[in-house]
């Protein structure tokens, strides 16, 4: 039985004691479940996000020294930033082989913007078939598993809407071919949502308080929150590779970033990144910039637009490091980010509209316009606390594919275009004739699978077709 006493108490000092306004018309289930959630928000944390957030709104705007961050070029022979990578190949190949490395995906988006009631990694994401977001991911680990002799962890951070779900899928499907003691999951933690005017937090139902995930931020925290970390570092874990579920062509084991992010002498080992060049001036991403000998993320939204648009002599733009957040973390680090008191990364603020009840009379409150602050913490905030980070550029068509929208700009649509076109590519260095159109696209649907290569330098003619045909649907 919970100490009812107790927790009035703690949330009266944090002027939060109209939680329990409803607590005497509840059943005996519906009143636990109450009390369960409310333990398991920091109550004691609440005052100072409402006087930090809720009754302030911290700015968020660029800082005004900012210049692009540097960035390993793509090609390791650029004059720009020569860089060995043979060597970080060899040593990230070491460190897979030693069982140093494992992978981290963060998976608690459903997939609703897709039109699909269910977790996002269960939506189709083969461009021919039309497998999972969570086999596309998976394929990857088991080809870096077969090919380096290696047992690799696979985090799996879920949200408490698709947890359930997202078990039930995996145990489905076999673990997704994986070993299941080497599936670890967890769910992300979740933040009360405030009233935007008084700082109380609201009350989604009479027995539950409207609370919203913690942002992809908020998977550091979660990783150590739920043993996870521990039980990586009993395996002799050193450094994860941390990707989002919803990009298929994402490279979840690259040995050539892996070691770029331990053996370079730029890299601290803390945290790096892998960047794309920006579409245009305009694309909502975040871009890597520097200030203050830090390297660090900034959000399309607090880009000055005359930075945005700003370009160098030869005409590309000056900002041009996008995000695609994928990242390598060291595990010290994140276990430095939850030591001492609280977690390290800040919060941001977002004004939504919440449904709720009213706190006096109980009645259900749609509202019109914004009535609550949300906060999330973004897990690239953590990168300027590194001691020295390192940025990585690649190719779209190589690795970014994600599918976020259900038309348009990131959507299966695009997704299926650029797998194509990089297993077209991929074909056509191995001598096989692929169908293109008049604007010299692909006339046909191709999927490589990592199992099958993991670089094009793996496929080997003898087990490819010698053409492929015209509208064909070829998944190798």
């Amino acid at each position: 039985m919970p100490d009812t006493d107790r927790l009035r108490q703690r949330l009266r000092a944090a002027e939060q004691e109209h939680l329990l306004r409803f607590v005497d018309e509840l059943d005996p289930a519906l009143r636990d479940a109450l009390f369960a959630q409310l333990e398991a928000i920091d109550i004691e944390a609440i005052p100072s996000l409402v006087q930090r957030y809720v009754r302030a709104a911290p700015e968020s705007a660029a800082p005004a020294d900012i210049e692009p961050a540097p960035c390993h070029p793509r090609d390791p022979a650029d004059p720009r930033m020569p860089w060995d990578a043979g060597a970080c190949r060899r040593a990230g190949e070491a460190l897979i082989r030693a069982g140093k490395i494992a992978a981290f995906t963060v998976a608690g988006g459903q997939g609703s913007r897709l039109g699909y009631d269910g977790p996002k990694g269960c939506y189709p994401g083969g461009a021919v078939t039309e497998k999972p977001l969570f086999q596309c991911l998976a394929d990857w680990i088991i080809a870096a598993r077969e090919r380096y002799d290696a047992a690799i962890p696979w985090c799996v951070m879920t949200s408490p809407l698709n947890h359930k779900a997202t078990l039930e899928f995996f145990e489905a499907h076999d673990y997704c071919g994986l070993p299941r003691e080497d599936v670890i999951f967890f769910s992300q933690g979740v933040l009360p949502s405030f009233d935007m005017h008084t700082g109380k937090v609201l009350l989604a139902q009479k027995h539950e308080a409207a609370t919203n995930p913690d942002g992809h931020g908020g998977s550091l925290l979660a990783l150590h929150a739920s043993g996870a970390l521990r039980e990586l570092a009993t395996r002799g874990v050193e450094h994860i590779s941390y990707t989002q579920i919803d990009n298929p062509l994402v490279r979840v084991i690259d040995p050539v970033f892996i070691g770029l992010h331990t053996y370079d002498a730029a890299s601290s080992g803390e945290m790096s990144s892998k960047m794309v060049p920006k579409a245009h001036a305009g694309e909502k991403v975040g871009v890597f910039c520097a200030a203050g000998g830090r390297v660090m993320v900034v959000e399309y939204s607090d880009m000055p637009e005359e930075l945005s648009r700003a370009t160098n002599p030869d005409g590309a733009l000056r900002f041009n490091a996008g995000s695609i957040a994928v990242h390598m973390i060291g595990r010290a680090f994140i276990e430095r980010l939850n030591a001492g008191k609280g977690f390290a990364l800040p919060y941001h603020r977002a004004e939504k509209k919440v449904a709720c009840v009213d706190p006096e009379s109980g009645r259900p409150v749609v509202p019109a316009a914004p009535n609550a602050v949300k906060l999330e913490a973004f897990v690239f905030d953590a990168i300027p606390l590194c001691e020295r980070s390192v940025v990585l550029e690649t190719s779209r068509i190589e690795e970014f594919a994600p599918i976020k929208n259900a038309e348009g700009a990131d959507s299966p649509e695009t997704s299926r275009r650029v797998q194509t076109q990089r297993a077209a590519a991929w074909l056509e260095a191995c001598g096989v004739d692929v169908p293109r159109d008049a604007d010299g696209e692909p006339d046909c649907t191709l999927e490589i699978s990592p199992r099958t290569a993991m670089w094009a330098e793996d496929l080997r003619a003898e087990k490819t077709p010698r053409t492929i045909e015209r509208g064909a649907r070829t998944a190798l």
